[in-house]
């Protein structure tokens, strides 16, 4: 990883390391720690474990602070809706933390830069890596600008699927299918473009990486066009 790149990605999420070794090791897969043999190459695991207590820490004070009226239950709820794998790497991909990702060369051939549970890792990584360079509040202000900002949009995102599957059931206009119209790719990079239908009405259409996350953006795209209306 060139200082240039580390520059880089330092202004996109508006924090200087004084270390910067936390901010490599916080991108280091293990793959690409142990193709290059090299014990200063250290991966990320330490840190996504700390960067773990470190956001359910920050959301937890967050949502109890703005959200007064909830029980525990519901909190609960909440929290797990937002650091959920899916829900970081959703995070993750808005700054692009992917492209930073040191991986060896069998995890890239693989398709590794596009799996959310290496992203989301990452995610967590990078908080423990702020957290140890700067203090809870630096970590605090990274998660509040990253992961906790824009919620309402990020939360009909997270909860697409099952917000839609309530819509539907509610207006009894028809069942709920999701329909794989496409897949291509190499196996281990394949890309599934999926439409949603209720009854014989196609109300939205998205695609990913796996048939999960191609349903959840055709879920999500089948909301907003629901709401502009």
């Amino acid at each position: 990883m060139t200082e240039e790149m580390l520059g880089e990605l330092e202004e996109k999420i508006g924090y200087t390391f004084e270390d910067k070794k936390l901010l490599q090791q916080a991108l280091t897969h293990s793959s690409y720690a142990n193709e290059m043999k090299i014990n200063k190459f250290e991966d990320y695991e330490r840190l996504e474990f700390l960067g773990d207590a470190v956001l359910e820490l920050v959301t937890s004070d967050f949502l109890f602070r703005r959200r007064r009226e909830n029980s525990e239950g519901r909190l609960t709820k909440w929290r797990a809706s937002m650091v959920c794998e899916p829900a970081l790497a959703f995070c993750a991909r808005e700054i692009s933390l992917e492209q930073y990702i040191l991986l060896g060369k069998g995890e890239e051939a693989t398709g590794g830069r596009g799996r959310d549970s290496i992203v989301s890792d990452v995610m967590e990584a990078l908080i423990g890596a702020v957290y140890l360079d700067g203090g809870l509040e630096e970590a605090s202000a990274f998660i509040h600008r990253f992961v906790l900002s824009d919620l309402e949009h990020k939360q009909l995102f997270y909860d697409a699927k099952t917000t839609l599957q309530e819509i539907v059931q509610q207006e009894n206009n028809g069942a709920l299918c999701y329909k794989l119209v496409r897949e291509e790719g190499p196996q281990h990079d394949k890309i599934f473009e999926v439409e949603a239908y209720v009854g014989e009405k196609k109300v939205g259409a998205g695609s990913g990486h796996s048939k999960k996350a191609a349903e959840q953006q055709a879920a999500y795209q089948a909301l907003l066009a629901r709401k502009k209306k």
